[in-house]
Order: structure tokens, then C-alpha cells, then sequence
């Protein structure tokens, strides 16, 4: 049994290790997808015509799906990890505004920006 007081710092370690591998897969599919499996238009002009472009067997589309499901992953960790250490979110936060109408007001513009920046494609 999970005892949450005296695991939590392994299980923060734990977390923050997938965070970084998942993150580092990310980036690399981000890589592979613009400079190994590149778009129609760069491929045509750098293989004279439209050539399939495959890595491990997948193409760039189905690297695209992984890249997408690797990030949703990534966010689960991530509010999981700011769960874990979010009493000390809090402190820092309330010493960095000291005046509650201020941290109200930061804290809606940090969550209206973030979902903002996550949404803005699905209203294009």
C-alpha cells in the first residue's frame, strides 16, 4: 500500500522521469516529423516527385498520432505532478502576490491564456 507522506518523493521522482522521457519522445517525433518526414511540397522538391516517405514503418501521419497521444499523456503527468506539489504552488505563489485580489486575477489569466493557447485550433 501507497503510503502518500513518506512515497511522495518517489513518486514525484518516478513522475518526473516519465515526464522527461515523454517529453523527450515529443520532441524527437517533432524532429523526425520536420526534418526526416517532410511535408508533400519540401518532399516533391527534394525527391523530384511524390515519393512515400516511411520511418520504423509509419508514415508521417501516423507519427503525427503518436506525437498527438505522447502529449495528451504528457499533460495527464503534468497535472498529476502539479497536484503532487501543489500546497507548495500555493505558498510560492501567495509570497510572489501578496495581495489576493492580484493572485485572483493572475490565477484567471494563467488558466483563460493556457486554455486559450490549447483551444484556439477548434475555433479557427
Amino acid at each position: 500500500m501507497i503510503n502518500w507522506c513518506k512515497d511522495k518523493p518517489k513518486i514525484s521522482l518516478i513522475i518526473d522521469a516519465i515526464m522527461f522521457i515523454t517529453l523527450m519522445s515529443i520532441t524527437g517525433m517533432g524532429f523526425l516529423m520536420k526534418y526526416v518526414l517532410v511535408p508533400g511540397y519540401i518532399r516533391n522538391i527534394m525527391y523530384d516527385g511524390n515519393v512515400d516517405l516511411y520511418f520504423l514503418g509509419l508514415n508521417r501521419h501516423e507519427w503525427g498520432s503518436i506525437h498527438l497521444w505522447l502529449s495528451f499523456f504528457f499533460l495527464f503527468l503534468l497535472a498529476f505532478h502539479i497536484i503532487l506539489h501543489w500546497k507548495m504552488i500555493a505558498c510560492i505563489f501567495q509570497r510572489m502576490v501578496p495581495i489576493k485580489l492580484w493572485r485572483i486575477v493572475v490565477a484567471v489569466m494563467i488558466v483563460g491564456i493556457s486554455l486559450f493557447l490549447a483551444l484556439f485550433p477548434f475555433f479557427y
